[in-house]
């Protein structure tokens, strides 16, 4: 995956800090019983909610 323009709706490097444990301790007790790991990174999937949320559907 390459590179994208960050967004103004982009979670900091410190602010993922806070984050970044709960998501994890989520995905633990939630495995998949297929064992996939997901193909996206929890923080862009994050990012794309925060950017939604900011937007709205257009």
């Amino acid at each position: 995956m390459s590179e994208r323009k960050p967004y103004p709706s982009d979670l900091s490097d410190e602010q993922w800090s806070l984050i970044e444990p709960v998501i994890t301790a989520w995905k633990d007790r939630h495995r998949s019983v297929s064992g996939h790991q997901g193909a996206y990174d929890m923080r862009e999937i994050v990012n794309a909610i925060l950017y939604q949320g900011r937007t709205g559907c257009q």
